[in-house]
């Protein structure tokens, strides 16, 4: 048969017989990714069906979280001076209110997020960090019209039900990435967290200083929405819903099977380790959040850019975090992830305890940027760990067990935080929480052996 002339060859037509690969599978086996046990496995002849660019995937949604975080972020280093121009007078109702208001919407979120992890099995994991973004971009921006601290409040709480774009984003990561890289690619997710907690605090204070703290929640909103955009325009998945399994019969035992494959012994045993661990980080992180500014006022009552100050006491940590988490993920991948996960937590506990002795705002700076350093290995070796005791298909609906974990932290923390220190002080919480650092490191250490046992390589 003819060889096809170059005018053919240029418009597509091939001779019949002719061997063409299709674009996008090369010899590269990182370049692309067929995704999860979900996922298509149909061959790649049409640019749909050709395989995920898990890279460009990674790289997207990472700038994504990088603007919702810094979203989030945003109004922490002011919300209590926010608060008193809605009426709030004393330093202590403060503490409360905004103790109340980082609480209320975290508690809603560890009921509502192992629902949507569930969904995000059946239905697919883009949509929901759509939804969870194009939420958050109303629920931020309607508070920068609050007039009363209810209000903040009530928007907290729908914010905390239909929120979660951590989660949706480690759970979308996971599916598309190959396994050998997930720790590279969870630890590059938290870095995007880590980074926005640094910068929108820095930001955050810097804004509500020079123009006010409701615009400033107009700022939070758009970086949201375009964080929505950037997935909606740039974010692949081929999902394939999983086979609906026949409908359990009264007493038959497959009504459990999902529950017992899920944490049944001994996989019970490492992913209640795991999830322990992120709620207690998750607790940790946010038991001091509400009191930093004012804790901040009480170290330097002298300062005028109160909001600017608090904000780099937040960011610092944020800013450490992210710097350590890719370093502390590509050796998890090579060390273990165990290793490090045990050795983070021991690092945390020690830098957390002196922050509750301080005498200086710069004092609380350095110590939050050691604690970051540490911080940076837990959440990615954790969900690291997380992603490889767990089926795929199984992903969503164990992230949402582990983000309901976090959630919970993040609920009790600030309302443990904020009455403790009302009772006891404002450096009370710091020596509390450092204390429950070190009881978790003693708890990861006597279950390190049986967590070893059976860890996937």
């Amino acid at each position: 048969m003819a060889r096809p002339t170059k005018r053919q060859r240029r418009n597509g037509r091939h001779a019949p017989n002719q061997d063409v690969r299709p674009r996008g599978q090369g010899n590269d086996g990182d370049a692309t990714f067929s995704g999860d046990a979900v996922s298509s496995t149909v061959p790649a002849s049409t640019p749909r069906d050709r395989p995920i660019p898990w890279r460009r995937n990674l790289y997207a949604v990472g700038a994504a979280q990088l603007l919702a975080i810094i979203g989030f972020s945003l109004r922490a280093p002011f919300l209590p001076f926010y608060l008193g121009d809605l009426g709030v007078a004393s330093s202590e109702s403060q503490a409360l209110w905004s103790g109340l208001i980082n609480a209320a919407g975290a508690g809603v979120m560890a009921i509502s997020a192992p629902f949507w992890g569930i969904i995000a099995d059946r239905r697919g994991r883009r949509p929901m960090l759509l939804r969870a973004m194009i939420a958050s971009t109303f629920t931020i921006g309607l508070m920068g019209f609050a007039t009363q601290p209810w209000h903040l409040l009530a928007l907290r709480l729908v914010e905390g039900l239909l929120s979660g774009t951590v989660t949706a984003s480690t759970t979308l990561v996971a599916a598309t990435t190959p396994r050998p890289r997930l720790g590279y690619a969870l630890g590059m997710v938290q870095t995007a967290v880590f980074a926005g907690s640094s910068l929108g605090p820095l930001f955050g204070g810097l804004l509500a200083d020079s123009i006010g703290p409701r615009a400033t929640f107009g700022v939070a909103s758009g970086c949201l929405g375009t964080a929505a955009l950037l997935v909606l325009f740039l974010v692949r998945e081929r999902f394939v819903p999983p086979k609906p399994q026949p409908a359990a019969q009264p007493g038959d035992r497959r009504r459990w099977a999902g529950w017992q494959a899920a944490v049944g012994f001994p996989l019970g045993q490492q992913l209640l380790l795991l999830v322990l661990v992120l709620f207690v980080v998750r607790l940790a992180s946010m038991a001091v959040q509400p009191i930093v500014p004012l804790f901040v006022r009480e170290l330097a009552p002298n300062t005028t850019d109160l909001s600017s100050l608090s904000g780099l006491v937040l960011g610092v940590l944020g800013l450490t975090s992210a710097l350590s988490a890719v370093y502390l993920g590509r050796l998890g991948d090579r060390r273990g992830h165990r290793r490090v996960l045990f050795a983070s937590v021991i690092a945390a506990g020690i830098f957390y305890l002196p922050m509750a002795f301080v005498a200086h705002p710069w004092q609380l700076i350095a110590l939050q940027a050691l604690f970051g350093v540490a911080a940076g290995g837990l959440i990615p070796s954790a969900n690291t760990l997380v992603a490889n005791l767990t089926p795929p298909e199984r992903r969503g609906a164990i992230y949402g067990l582990t983000a309901a974990a976090a959630a919970m932290g993040g609920f009790i923390g600030p309302l443990a935080g904020a009455a403790i220190a009302a009772g006891f002080g404002f450096r009370a919480p710091f020596f509390g929480v450092a204390m429950l650092l070190l009881a978790l490191a003693v708890a990861v250490r006597s279950l390190r052996l049986r967590v070893a046992s059976s860890e996937p390589d």
